[in-house]
């Protein structure tokens, strides 16, 4: 504990740096994800659990990734296969994708098991309850390995771990406008919270928020490192809550 101490106030002290208050919450996850107020995540077995009156409950079913916003929630299991919760069933949805995102302006966006990426429509997205229900899922240009959509614009990272912003995106306009903006650093993954914030984690498993995103100016204006002990691999930012999943798949609750 010392040395990890130690090595965050070393890393206070290089600039674009924020320490951050971290517990850890009982449990182990894979994968996580926040909005208003609801967590959900996944296990290395593919549970799912959801935070309830601060204690994890099980859903039913078996998904590798989960995510909770606008749009609903919404996963993907093992074999890519694209689930809505709609009540309290998992209904399948037409489609394959390796992971989805539900922070989008009432649209989900998500890429394939080839890096292609794919967005669905405000009316298709909230319309969906199951056999019957369209579901014109739209290509965009480019290949992604994951991918977030917020309120300011939609941003990915490719196998490369490159950063790009997409912009223009509406509720009836998922796919964005122009062509994609790529952003400084080097990210191999990315969540956009409801509000906007962006967090991601790198190759080595250190954490950044970028800085600056308004509706003028969605890209930012650049990184800051956020300090704390031990290395992580999944992050989801809502309402002034850091969740983290750390390479061990510990949870941290950070602020």
């Amino acid at each position: 504990m010392r040395a990890c101490v130690i090595a965050v106030l070393l890393q206070l002290l290089l600039s674009g740096s924020q320490a951050m208050q971290c517990r850890q919450v009982p449990g182990q996850l894979r994968q996580i994800d926040a909005s208003a107020g609801q967590v959900f995540g996944t296990t290395q077995y593919d549970t799912i659990f959801t935070l309830y009156g601060g204690t994890w409950t099980q859903l039913p079913g078996a998904l590798k990734h989960v995510t909770v916003g606008p749009s609903g929630v919404w996963g993907v299991d093992s074999a890519n296969a694209i689930f809505k919760l709609v009540g309290a069933n998992w209904v399948q949805v037409p489609g394959q994708l390796k992971q989805i995102d539900a922070g989008g302006d009432q649209f989900v966006s998500g890429v394939n098991s080839g890096d292609g990426i794919y967005c669905l429509g405000q009316q298709a997205t909230v319309g969906y309850r199951g056999v019957g229900s369209p579901t014109p899922w739209q290509g965009l240009p480019g290949s992604l390995k994951y991918y977030s959509c917020g309120p300011h614009g939609c941003w990915g990272v490719n196998t490369a771990d490159n950063i790009y912003l997409r912009k223009g995106v509406s509720p009836q306009q998922c796919q964005g406008t122009g062509n994609w903006q790529q952003v400084d650093g080097k990210l191999s993954m990315i969540e956009v919270g409801s509000e906007g914030s962006v967090y991601g984690v790198n190759a080595a498993g250190d954490v950044f928020r970028r800085d600056g995103i308004t509706t003028s100016n969605p890209a930012g204006t650049g990184w800051t490192f956020m300090s704390m002990c031990g290395k992580s691999k999944h992050v989801s930012f809502d309402l002034g809550h850091l969740w983290v999943i750390t390479q061990d798949n510990r949870i941290l609750d950070c602020s």
